[in-house]
């Protein structure tokens, strides 16, 4: 078995499991979408950049309702985040030119979810070679972004972006 040391996400696994309140529910309360870097609101979910991000332009779609299973969740709703996906592929793509993709879920604490009450889609652009031995030698992520330059290289093209229905 191999193992993928990730020794930077530390900081932030130790401040999720000490919150007493959801990351997704305070982002939307916020009112300031810059301050809670939300990119993008649509009808049933919004999307917002992740504060401790394996790669730059790693973003999350999450449901403006707190609910821990996908599956119970309005088709109003699900169908919007598939759509809110391929924005997001698409901006990420015009904007970063990664080499790929990592998308999903981590549905519950076994399966790794940091926030398991509320569950949302992780949409992590991936570059050849953007693992490197820092992680594992240095205990070091290099992120060659801060999150502020990602939301203002991200924001003019989620604001200009429209859902196509079909």
């Amino acid at each position: 078995m191999e193992y993928i040391f990730a020794p930077w996400r530390k900081e932030y696994v130790r401040k999720v499991s000490k919150m007493n309140e959801c990351i997704f529910c305070r982002a939307i309360q916020m009112k300031n979408d810059r301050n809670a870097f939300i990119l993008y609101r649509g009808k049933n979910n919004f999307i917002v950049l992740n504060k401790y991000p394996y790669t730059p332009g790693h973003l999350m779609i999450a449901p403006y309702r707190h609910l821990s299973s996908f599956e119970r969740a309005k088709k109003e709703s699900t169908d919007e985040m598939a759509d809110l996906l391929k924005l997001s592929l698409s901006v990420l793509k015009k904007k970063y030119r990664p080499h790929g993709f990592n998308t999903g879920m981590n549905l519950g604490n076994s399966a790794g979810a940091g926030v398991a009450d509320h569950f949302h889609l992780h949409v992590i652009p991936r570059w050849i070679g953007d693992s490197n031995f820092m992680p594992l030698v240095g205990k070091t992520k290099v992120v060659i972004e801060d999150i502020a330059t990602t939301y203002a290289q991200l924001l003019p093209s989620f604001q200009r972006a429209k859902l196509r229905s079909s």
